[in-house]
């Protein structure tokens, strides 16, 4: 038995069954040893940064970890974007890289590059298996490292030497760490503050966004007259009719600021204190008022289910309903707005679908109008590096076992970094539409423009314009074998939605507004 073998039996003993793979010449015989040895659902990505991206969504459907497998640290390099959201995400990953043959390291081939100095910025774990015998349990401890709370990138290095010689030794999986248990003293600070004290917030974020984390959330809040709100960025949520009609954080500085005056006290439950997504001229990095008090009833490895449990308990708090949404939206007719973008979404999709949302200008209000949709979950970009949204709905297509419908809420200049997902959605067969909103332009850096106190001129602009020439979704979409129509207004994008969701594949809607 080779490395590349004992690597592959390794992986599917400890529950890894997915590889997300774009691989080259170093990485042949762990191509090999996934031919040869059954069980393992390998998926081509065209580009490293579409691999990476698949791998976090789906992570953030499945909860449990794919591999990835990139060449060398050049393809490192490409998937690190989205390596970076999934670090944002807390997604758990192990992250394959190929790498040069350990006597060939010394002649500076081409290639060689310093693989595991670009691997540490985007990994909690990582190691080079020098030696074919050792490939076996450093990939036991890759998917251990993976899977520990609340889920983070293991980055394995793999020699193309340490693959093809024999002498792999199969290990067997790991225990995964429980996630750490609520600290008493933490629930009864945070009671203590909610009877006491008025004008406070809990933050929720990580794993306190599920269905049960705000079920929780929700009585503490109807008890303790707090306000909840979520993150800004949030890696899924669990929305729609029966959970509460959770906010997020605004997104533009002063908004944050002026929606947060108010608090006094903020208690954090998997998440952090809200700061600038950018320092601005002028404007605080805190959005919260300079004398809030932080509070954290649970860090983002412990488990916040079981903090918001025990803190309905230490409070007493009884079952409280959760109000009706009201009536599910129509479809909305006429010229496009994000507003009625967001009313016919929730109008049509499917109970239990995905959305994954990279609109980012264009979808900053969409929550507001999507609470009486039915019951979803929606992925958002987590770490601020474009290019995410259609490979997280790859992925997340794949983590769901292609039973849910997936819809990608997608801006055309974010598209471009990773169109080539859609050829993989294509060619798997994946139940994903996407909604390419096409104003042609880098809308949110105009809007940063006037943030940050820049006076744009003529060359500033052309290079925040998509246009000259337009792309075409339509083709581009066509050319990677995915079905797509174009329409300028809601009545067509409601047609063309409806049509989509009855598909067995894939379908590109572009929206031009």
């Amino acid at each position: 038995m080779n490395g590349a073998h004992s690597l592959v039996h390794t992986l599917l003993q400890s529950g890894v069954d997915t590889c997300f793979a774009n691989p080259g010449t170093s990485e042949m015989h762990f191509v090999a040893a996934l031919d040869q040895i059954p069980g393992m659902r390998c998926v081509l990505g065209l580009q490293e940064n579409v691999v990476t991206g698949m791998a976090d969504g789906y992570w953030r459907m499945a909860r449990k970890p794919a591999c990835t497998l990139l060449h060398c640290g050049p393809g490192l390099a490409n998937g690190l974007g989205n390596l970076h959201n999934a670090r944002r995400a807390r997604s758990g990953i192990v992250n394959v890289v190929g790498d040069q043959a350990t006597y060939h390291r010394p002649y500076d081939a081409q290639l060689t590059a310093d693989t595991e100095g670009w691997a540490r910025p985007v990994s909690a774990w990582v190691r080079t298996s020098t030696a074919a015998a050792d490939v076996g349990r450093d990939a036991a401890v890759a998917v251990q490292a993976a899977r520990t709370a609340p889920g983070q990138t293991a980055t394995l290095i793999l020699p193309s030497d340490a693959s093809w010689n024999e002498g792999g030794v199969v290990a067997e999986p790991l225990p995964v760490p429980p996630a750490p248990a609520p600290d008493p003293a933490a629930v009864r600070t945070a009671a203590r503050i909610l009877r006491e004290k008025r004008n406070v917030l809990i933050l929720l974020g990580g794993g306190a966004l599920g269905e049960k984390g705000q079920e929780l959330a929700w009585r503490i809040a109807q008890a303790s007259g707090a306000k909840l709100l979520g993150e800004m960025s949030n890696a899924r949520v669990s929305r729609g009719r029966g959970r509460p009609q959770l906010e997020r954080v605004p997104y533009v500085a002063d908004v944050a600021i002026q929606a947060l005056a108010e608090f006094e006290h903020l208690i954090l439950v998997n998440a952090k204190a809200p700061v600038g997504f950018f320092a601005y001229p002028g404007k605080p990095s805190l959005h919260y008022r300079p004398d809030a008090q932080i509070h954290v009833l649970s860090r983002y490895e412990q488990d916040a289910e079981a903090a918001l449990a025990a803190l309905a308990d230490e409070l007493g708090a009884p079952r409280a309903d959760i109000p009706d949404p009201g009536p599910r939206p129509e479809p909305v007719r006429g010229a496009p707005t994000p507003e009625g973008l967001a009313r016919t979404v929730a109008a049509l999709m499917p109970e239990g679908a995905i959305i994954s949302d990279e609109s980012v200008s264009y979808g900053r209000g969409f929550y507001p109008q999507t609470h009486a949709a039915p019951p979803h979950d929606w992925l958002q970009l987590t770490g601020g590096a474009i290019g995410d949204g259609m490979p997280v709905a790859t992925g997340a297509a794949i983590g769901a076992g292609g039973q849910r419908r997936v819809i990608s809420l997608q801006a055309d200049g974010s598209a471009m970094y990773t169109l080539q997902s859609l050829w993989t959605q294509a060619r798997e067969k994946l139940p994903v539409t996407t909604i390419i909103i096409a104003n042609r332009k880098y809308q949110i850096l105009l809007g940063e423009y006037l943030g940050v106190g820049a006076n744009p001129g003529p060359t500033a602009m052309n290079m925040l314009d998509l246009g000259n020439p337009d792309l075409d979704w339509v083709k581009l979409a066509e050319g990677m074998g995915v079905e797509a129509a174009r329409t300028e207004s809601l009545d067509g994008l409601a047609d063309l939605l409806a049509g989509s969701l009855g598909r067995n594949g894939p379908f590109l809607i572009e929206l031009l507004v």
